[in-house]
């Protein structure tokens, strides 16, 4: 699963950057790995979306060890609706808009965005932008909420308490999204194309893959980073 794959990818970054922690993100990874050969072509659905749960909640593992071990923004673990930290509002903020990023691109081809093929298709709301954004959310988000807190550009003066949880402030969103909307600009190798695209670019070109693979023109492969 490219999803797997992709966390693998952000965890071997971090690897030789971070200060402390390294052999606990290092655990991580080969516990990633694990995860993805255990991944078969005779699995369905319901068991691919188990073993890719498994590996997400053990590469949250590694988040404390990335971003520092800053009191300001523990992980503990995953919550939403609502988030009740700073790292799970960070986490839930970005998801979001990297689902209506995605969904934006899927209305530029014939794709109909209710039908997916790993969440459950609902003709009342979209599922296949959430399929798609599971191979970017690693790579463009998570990578820029580490850069944002060890850079030291979010603190937690730009999160405000609310009934239940935390979220960002404006002020919070407003620098959260500049700075996303300034990493969906960079350009990266496409090794296929053989030329530097946008992030942005390349949610564009995964759906192309995706409708050639529905009309029988070239069997879908997930995108993967190789940095």
């Amino acid at each position: 699963m490219s999803t797997i794959g992709q966390m693998v990818r952000v965890l071997k970054y971090y690897e030789s950057r971070v200060q402390s922690g390294k052999k606990q993100i290092m655990a991580v990874h080969d516990q990633l790995l694990t995860d993805k050969a255990s991944l078969t072509p005779e699995m369905d659905v319901e068991e691919l979306m188990s073993v890719e749960g498994h590996a997400r909640e053990t590469y949250y593992q590694a988040f404390d060890h990335i971003a520092g071990q800053q009191p300001d923004f523990e992980f503990e673990k995953r919550s939403r609706r609502p988030p009740l930290n700073r790292m799970n509002a960070l986490i839930s903020f970005g998801n979001s808009i990297c689902y209506t990023m995605v969904l934006s691109e899927i209305y530029k081809t014939y794709l109909d965005p209710r039908i997916g093929y790993l969440h459950s298709t609902n003709f009342r709301r979209f599922s296949l932008n959430l399929d798609i954004a599971e191979i970017f959310k690693p790579i463009m988000i998570d990578r820029l909420i580490f850069s944002l807190i060890n850079r030291r550009m979010l603190t937690k003066k730009d999160f405000d308490a609310q009934i239940g949880g935390i979220l960002l402030s404006e002020k919070g969103r407003k620098i959260f999204i500049s700075e996303l909307d300034k990493r969906m600009r960079t350009t990266v190798n496409h090794r296929h194309l053989g030329k530097s695209v946008s992030y942005r670019r390349l949610i564009r070109l995964e759906i192309y893959k995706l409708q050639k693979h529905l009309m029988g023109e070239k069997e879908y492969e997930p995108y993967q980073s190789l940095w």
